[in-house]
């Protein structure tokens, strides 16, 4: 028979898988990666009243295989889309091994995201506690997020970077450019995986308490503790 057993902790386990695996996912597929060095934009130019041209500038982005070529004050438009038709054309092997290491992490916290969902009746598979086995799922996410994250910053030497942030860029050196939001949200969300592998024992413990079993055994199928 299923019981539905919700805890405070069991809750805040399943909404932070949830985001955790959002976040991942929207970071990964964002151009905003890395911010280029300022750049003129003629077509967005205006004439001041001494008769001198004033150039509006813009910084375009770049992803792991996508970027955005206007955008920031003064930009006519935004002009985003894949740069790399295949996998072999991503800027660099240490892109190519990052977005591979992001990508399986990613993918291993959207399952557990789903499954979470359903831990609220299912608490345990083949008498193993699905907070335990999804919590090691997600260290080991957090682990190849990780992985991902260090390969990143490798792959800054190669010519599409140098393009971008200028002739000075190497790895683990940007030159002109600044990291973007979406490095940011990876690194966040990688740290928050840690986390929610965490909160799932927490969320095992409130789960198996001696309150719930005593509210099982009363016959009760949903079962609200905070």
């Amino acid at each position: 028979m299923c019981h539905v057993i919700v805890t405070c902790r069991s809750m805040l386990w399943t909404l932070f898988s949830i985001v955790v695996a959002f976040a991942e996912l929207v970071a990964f597929m964002s151009p905003d990666w890395l911010l280029g060095s300022p750049r003129s934009d003629p077509s967005g130019s205006t004439v001041r009243s001494n008769g001198e041209v004033n150039l509006m500038e813009y910084r375009p982005s770049l992803g792991l295989y996508s970027r955005c070529l206007r955008i920031g004050p003064g930009s006519v438009g935004v002009s985003c889309g894949p740069y790399a038709g295949t996998f072999g054309e991503v800027a660099s092997g240490f892109w190519q091994g990052a977005m591979l290491f992001l990508a399986a992490g990613t993918l291993v916290l959207g399952c557990v995201a789903c499954i979470s969902i359903f831990s609220l009746c299912f608490q345990s598979i083949k008498k193993k506690s699905i907070f335990n086995i999804c919590g090691l799922l997600q260290a080991i996410a957090g682990l190849l997020l990780m992985v991902g994250l260090m390969l990143y910053p490798a792959g800054w030497g190669s010519v599409r970077v140098i393009y971008f942030c200028g002739s000075e860029a190497s790895p683990f050196r940007p030159d002109q450019c600044s990291l973007g939001w979406a490095f940011y949200a990876a690194i966040g969300g990688t740290l928050a995986t840690f986390l929610c592998s965490v909160l799932s024992a927490q969320a095992e413990i409130a789960t198996s308490s001696d309150k719930v079993q005593e509210e099982i055994e009363e016959g009760k199928n949903l079962i609200c503790l905070f």
